[in-house]
């Protein structure tokens, strides 16, 4: 199993093509996590998921 456990990190660095952002991610074990929310990451550059308080930053190229 190649999942990730969900919210085991604050800070995700994520990249243009990873958009749109949701948390928890798609590469993140979610059974035993909040219910997926998506991220409004494209204005600001970053955001901060409202159940987990983990901080998603849009790296630019």
């Amino acid at each position: 199993m190649n999942e990730k456990a969900a919210n085991t990190q604050k800070v995700y660095h994520v990249k243009q093509s990873d958009l749109p952002i949701s948390c928890p991610t798609k590469e993140m074990a979610i059974w035993n996590s909040h219910p997926k929310v998506y991220l409004p990451i494209e204005k600001t550059g970053e955001a901060v998921c409202e159940y987990c308080g983990a901080k998603f930053i849009l790296d630019t190229p």
